[in-house]
């Protein structure tokens, strides 16, 4: 995936999330795209820049691509 195909897609993820859900929606991108964010040449800042929201929410896609190793999102 390109930088701005990541981004777009967690802007989306992330403003598209039930109310009270957006941190979630962070877990769960960086859960599903992890691979893509781990073997691309763009760094998860650079991600986040792309998707438009706040640069604080590094950490919580940090956690999500971390999560990536024990979880599996449901269908």
């Amino acid at each position: 995936m390109t930088l701005n195909e990541l981004g777009t897609k967690l802007s989306e993820m992330y403003n598209d999330a039930p109310k009270g859900d957006a941190v979630a929606m962070i877990h769960l991108f960086g859960i599903k795209y992890a691979n893509e964010i781990k073997q691309s040449d763009y760094s998860k800042k650079d991600i986040i820049e792309q998707s438009g929201i706040s640069a604080s929410y590094l950490t919580e896609l940090t956690k999500g691509v971390k999560l990536a190793e024990y979880v599996v999102p449901k269908k």
